[in-house]
Formats: C-alpha cells, structure tokens, sequence
C-alpha cells in the first residue's frame, strides 16, 4: 500500500509513435496502425519500426563518443531517452538519483552478432562480454547522466519497465532516495527473435489494415507483432508543481505456471494485481484501463476475464496500444504508461478501431494499466490526473 501518492514528473519515449509528445498525440488520435513489412533473413514479417528520423538519432549517438560506437540499440534508445526525461523534469547530469532500466531481452542485436561470428570464426570480440550483460543498460545510462544514486537492471520479461516503478517506488517510500529515474528500453527486430516469437505460433501474418488484432475477441487466429521502442519516467514522492499524473496504486501477482508461456484462464495473476492496485479505490472510480493484450487468443480473452471478474458487469473504457505499436516487450509498460497520461490530459479515450463500441465516460481522472509477461508475472499500477 502506498503511503503517499508518486509523482510522475516527466515521460521521454523512443517508439514507433516518434518522440514528440504533441505528435504521439497526433498519432494516437489517427486510426492508422504503424506496423509494416520488413524483411529479415529473406523472410518478411510484420514489424512496428522507428521512423527514420529517430533511427538516425540512434546512429548519431552511436557516433558521439567512441565508447558507444560498441553498444547495442537497446542501450542506445535508453541513452536517448534518460537524456529527455531528465532534462523535462529539471534534474541535472550529476544529480543524486536513482537509475532503475530494464529490458526482455537486453542487447538481443549485438549478442546475435556475436555469436554468429564465434560460429563462423572461433572466436569472438574483445568486448562480447561487457557489451551483452544486461546490467550494461542501467550503467550505461548512469555513466551518461553522471548520476551518484542507485543503478539496477532487471529483466521480468513483459512486465519489465512496470517492475522498474515497482522497485523505485519502494526505495522512494522506503526514504532511500528522493528522485528515481525508471524505464524499459527494447530493439527486439531481430531474425533470430522474430523466428521465435513465430515458432510460438503466436505471431501475425495476414497483410490487413490492421495486423495486431489486439482486443479483437472474435479473432480466430493469433496476431502479436513486434515493435521497438524505449521509455523513461521521472518519479519522485508527493506532491510536485509540474506532475503529469500520479501513482496512487500499485499491484503484482504471478500465477501457477501450466505451461512455459501461457497464464491462467482468468489471468489470477491479473486479477490478484489490479485487486491489490485497487485496494483504496472504488471501482467505479476507475475511467479506463489500458490493457496488455499482446493480440493473442488467449492472452487478451484471458485479461478480459481477469477484469470482468475484478469489475462485474460495469467495466471502466478498455484500450491498448498494440494494435498500432506492436508488442515491445520490455518496454511496452511505459508506452502504456504514456497512453494513460495523455488521455488524462486531454480528457479524451482512445479506444481500439475494431474493438466492440463502449458507454463513453464524461471524465479521464484515473486510469489503470496492466502488463504480464512470460511465466505470468503481472503488474498493475493506478494513476490519477495531476
């Protein structure tokens, strides 16, 4: 239970959206999808991609000091945005605050790289090691900025970046730091990694308007599809003059795994996570909820069960993101994340083009967000408008 509310005081994200929050805005007022084909190994699939501004962005950087020129994309995109958050919230290189990034499936990109030359050559480069851990991420970042605080990486697959709120939220209320620096970051468009999620039979591959059917209950087929992105957030304790929103509820479960992928039927875990999140709130007071639903059968039917379940037969407005970003893994919790602060402070839903209409509400006062990743472990978190 949270002693007292956490203040979001800036959002810097790296996403198929673009970076800009008026253009994000822009984007998820349009009904397009971002997603389009890429060829990887000679085989096309559906991928949500930077625009080409932003991935020249990513090549400057690499560019700017000889010691990034080695670093992977993920660590690049996190580099980028820590940057902005930072700077939007008025904290300072050098400051003392903490630093918590994590990511599904770290410097997935480099790693391949490496391996593949191992395979072919024997041997492998100087810096394989020090270059793939997945620590490097948080250090990297805090090498930038400077920063003198705490600095922790982590992977909890889906539910990575909403994890990273979850620990920094404790430090906060536990009085050992002040300001806390949090995030996901993950560039996941790999050959290896896309083969993957389709040896799972889980991801699309019918060329439609829209590929990622997420919250399409009536599909019949699965839909995920990758995306690319990296988001950080500026957190600190009560109230500040210049918050975009804040937490007033957390909550985490993790189910009884029956298979190596899979959650339970009614997703416990989620109903155990928005339960816990939601523990001081009536539920009526809850607008809307921004759900995972990765755009497969059973992970969005799943959801949807766990929240009728937690919220009867009055459900708050139901959305997610994936239809138009695709599934970015380690750091889809802060797209979610953004999504629920900008319908807040534009006092507009955002729904799904193809999802079944909803009763629209008069008010975006508190939205809640949800994310589970592989071996069902889930994270809710409950926000209020500033």
């Amino acid at each position: 239970m949270l002693k007292t509310k956490i203040a979001i005081t800036s959002l810097a994200t790296l996403s198929p959206l673009g970076d800009d929050p008026a253009g994000i805005w822009n984007e998820y007022a349009s009904r397009k999808s971002c997603i389009g084909l890429k060829t990887f190994k000679d085989k096309d699939y559906l991928v949500a991609t930077l625009s080409e501004e932003n991935r020249m962005r990513v090549d400057a950087l690499r560019k700017e000091d000889l010691k990034y020129k080695a670093l992977d994309e993920t660590v690049l995109m996190a580099l980028i945005t820590a940057r902005t958050a930072i700077q939007k919230a008025g904290w300072f290189t050098g400051d003392d605050f903490g630093i918590n990034i994590g990511s599904s499936r770290g410097a997935t990109q480099l790693f391949e790289k490496h391996h593949r030359e191992y395979l072919e050559t024997g041997a492998t480069a100087t810096l394989t090691s020090p270059t793939t851990t997945l620590g490097n991420i948080a250090s990297w970042v805090a090498h930038d900025l400077k920063s003198k605080g705490p600095e922790i990486s982590h992977s909890i697959t889906c539910s990575t970046a909403l994890h990273a709120i979850l620990n920094a939220v404790a430090w906060l209320q536990a009085g050992m730091a002040t300001k806390f620096l949090v995030g996901g970051s993950e560039a996941p468009l790999t050959g290896f990694t896309l083969a993957q999620m389709a040896a799972l039979k889980i991801y699309a591959t019918e060329r439609q308007e829209y590929p990622c059917r997420a919250f399409d209950l009536t599909k019949t087929k699965n839909t995920m599809v990758l995306g690319e992105a990296a988001g950080m957030a500026c957190l600190e304790i009560g109230e500040q003059p210049h918050a975009l929103g804040y937490i007033i509820g957390l909550g985490y479960a993790t189910d009884e795994l029956e298979h190596n992928i899979s959650i339970s039927e009614e997703a416990n875990c989620f109903q155990k996570s928005m339960r816990m999140a939601l523990q001081n709130t009536p539920l009526e007071a809850v607008d809307a909820i921004v759900m995972h639903a990765p755009g497969t059968i059973k992970g969005d039917a799943s959801e949807y069960k766990a929240i009728q379940k937690v919220f009867g037969e009055r459900l708050p407005l139901l959305t997610t993101n994936k239809w138009k970003t695709g599934h970015t893994f380690g750091a889809s919790g802060m797209l979610n994340l953004e999504l629920a602060l900008l319908m807040m402070e534009h006092q507009t839903f955002i729904g799904v083009p193809f999802a079944a209409p909803q009763t629209p509400r008069t008010q975006m006062k508190k939205v809640l967000i949800n994310a589970v990743g592989f071996g069902g472990n889930a994270v809710s978190i409950l926000l209020e408008s500033a």
